[in-house]
């Protein structure tokens, strides 16, 4: 990690503009746009390498060569198999949608190498009619993304097609993708979820945002103090399902193959506890960072920034109340962020989304390469552009792979308590994620460590996600877990609920490798710190510092920390977050010293 972040964290820090020559704002796909000078270059690359004799043109000829893992497939054409090469692309089919957890994409008239070759007119009708055969038959339903022209010297015109495939969903297995927002107090983070989720625009005084609040106060204020969850659907022809057709989130769970959960977090600086929490503990695949228009990064947007870059979460940008200001307000705002974003501590390459080919573009290679940065201008109000946000939503592809989910369903059960609630007839309910292996309704438990290090055994009653009942619960899934007549005052968040024959590592002292991002003074033992690992959010004093006597801004050192309430269970290797008023600091746990091995004296720990 760049040490460089520490300049988001520095209050009032001048804007750098990025080193001469840097990236520019569109980086080119097989679809995108690139500069003059790189699509000549590629076109004169092209003209060596082929007799076929390409045109000048904006698009460059390649695509990347076919990878054999992954959820994208290129097909030169699909007309009229036989038979026994039909049943061969249906079972292809199904391994890519596999390899993408119920998404795939297919790029018609592309070669294997990457080469866009086209197709005429009937031949690409042929071939997408084959494909929906081949869908229908694997249960997937398909959208055209968009159709391109390549130029060639032939007189008949030769077009690509770029295809979404998406399973139609079954026992609840859609595709679920957490998206945490973030961005200053009053920049409309709560508004925008209001108008995608239910499908209504804002009437410019907040309407849209008051069913997202939790209290009283929050509706008063209009400003977020606590963490919400909102979701958005998508079918598997790729529209839209929200609250505006379904009148119950169990509607949206039963029609949508995609679903986004918005984790709607707090913009204003006293609720930063609860903003890093969200960002720590509910893992999000993706972060939204939303600035207003008219008043560009101001409050908390930089701050924001820099906690999904130490918290390594790729993250996106949306201006939104372009309709309040004048086209050239939006773009300083615009050019404001691309300087932020290409500074050295960031060095992020931003991408200006302005229509729907730029939209799928942003989607696909956001995915593909954790520098890209799309940036969204809309209004919550006008309703303008707010569709390239649901194209880039719909697409959108998840980080982790088949592979990944099912080595992760396959270790032993451990489930993250994030919340606790006590809900009439029904009892104790805990909501979190669950971090490994599979949970299922009526399974044995335990659940720790209390303030002596002791695990406490219960059995899992009903599961929902989403607000709908749910038998199994998988890897990287959040949900709601009921436990009965469970004693609620045994529990507290930043607990785990672990398989009874995993031996789990509590502890009292550990020690991480760290990076001071910001201190006024200089950091050094004995000096006390709020620490975020995971759901973990407890006191700590650092009890050394090896090697050195004491830490300024951008100094890297291990450190031994000490809890100071009760001890946690922590993994090595985790990303740790600490903060003290001004100071802040990331890291990652470099070694645990078990509960066993340390005993405080005011009290005995043991491990149940």
């Amino acid at each position: 990690m760049d040490s460089r972040v520490s300049e988001l964290f520095e209050s009032g820090s001048g804007q750098k503009s990025g080193p001469p020559g840097g990236v520019g704002s569109n980086p080119g796909n097989g679809f995108g746009n690139v500069s003059k000078k790189a699509s000549s270059k590629n076109n004169k690359k092209a003209r060596g390498r082929s007799s076929r004799g390409f045109k000048p043109s904006n698009n460059p000829p390649y695509l990347p060569p076919e990878a054999e893992e992954g959820n994208i497939e290129y097909k030169l054409k699909l007309v009229n198999p036989t038979q026994h090469r039909f049943e061969h692309l249906a079972t292809q089919m199904k391994w890519r949608l596999q390899e993408g957890r119920g998404e795939a994409v297919y790029q018609i008239g592309v070669e294997d190498n990457g080469m866009l070759v086209g197709l005429s007119e009937e031949d690409m009708r042929a071939s997408l009619k084959t494909l929906h055969r081949m869908a229908e038959k694997v249960g997937a339903d398909i959208t055209v993304l968009r159709e391109r022209e390549v130029d060639y010297d032939s007189d008949v015109p030769r077009k690509i097609a770029e295809v979404l495939i998406r399973k139609v969903p079954d026992d609840q297995q859609f595709l679920d993708l957490r998206v945490a927002v973030l961005g200053n107090v009053d920049s409309g983070k709560s508004t925008l979820l209001g108008v995608l989720t239910q499908g209504e625009l804002d009437n410019g005084r907040g309407r849209a945002r008051l069913n997202l609040f939790r209290h009283l106060h929050e509706i008063q204020t209009g400003r977020t103090s606590s963490i919400s969850f909102e979701i958005l659907g998508f079918n598997s022809k790729g529209e839209v399902v929200n609250y505006s057709e379904s009148r119950t989130a169990e509607e949206i769970c039963e029609s949508a193959s995609k679903m986004i959960t918005f984790i709607d977090l707090a913009g204003h600086h006293k609720y930063l506890k609860t903003t890093i929490f969200g960002l720590t503990s509910y893992c999000p695949d993706f972060a939204m960072l939303v600035v207003s228009a008219n008043t560009g990064i101001a409050g908390t947007t930089r701050e924001h920034l820099g906690l999904a870059l130490a918290l390594k979460v790729p993250i996106f940008i949306v201006v939104s109340k372009v309709d309040l200001c004048t086209r050239a307000t939006v773009e300083r705002t615009v050019r404001q962020l691309e300087r932020v974003l290409k500074q050295p501590g960031c060095n992020k390459v931003p991408l200006v989304v302005c229509n729907t080919d730029d939209a799928v573009t942003a989607a696909q290679q956001f995915a593909q390469s954790p520098n890209i940065t799309p940036i969204f201008t809309l209004s919550s109000v006008s309703g303008e552009s707010l569709d390239l946000l649901k194209v880039f939503f719909n697409i959108i592809p998840p980080l982790s792979n088949s592979k990944e989910q099912e080595e992760l369903m396959q270790q032993l059960t451990e489930f993250q308590v994030d919340e606790i609630y006590t809900v009439p007839e029904v009892g104790t309910v805990v909501g979190g994620t669950l971090y490994s292996g599979i949970c299922r309704e009526g399974e044995q438990l335990v659940v720790g460590p209390t303030d002596s290090g002791q695990f406490h055994k219960l059995t899992i009653g009903s599961i929902q996600r989403n607000r709908s009942a749910c038998r199994v619960l998988r890897a990287g899934q959040a949900a709601t877990l009921a436990l009965g007549e469970f004693d609620r005052s045994l529990l507290r968040k930043g607990m785990v609920m672990v398989s009874p024959e995993m031996d789990p590592t509590i502890c009292w002292l550990f020690e991480a490798e760290i990076v001071l991002l910001f201190h006024a003074k200089t950091f050094h033992k004995g000096f006390q710190v709020t620490v975020h690992v995971g759901n973990v959010r407890q006191t700590a004093t650092v009890v050394a510092v090896h090697g050195k006597e004491e830490l300024r801004t951008g100094e890297k050192a291990v450190v031994r920390f000490r809890f100071i309430k009760h001890p946690e269970y922590l993994k090595v290797g985790a990303k740790l977050l600490f903060r003290e008023g001004a100071t802040k600091g990331i890291g990652h746990v470099t070694k645990l010293q078990p509960v066993s091995q340390y005993r405080p004296s005011h009290s005995e720990d043991e491990v149940a």
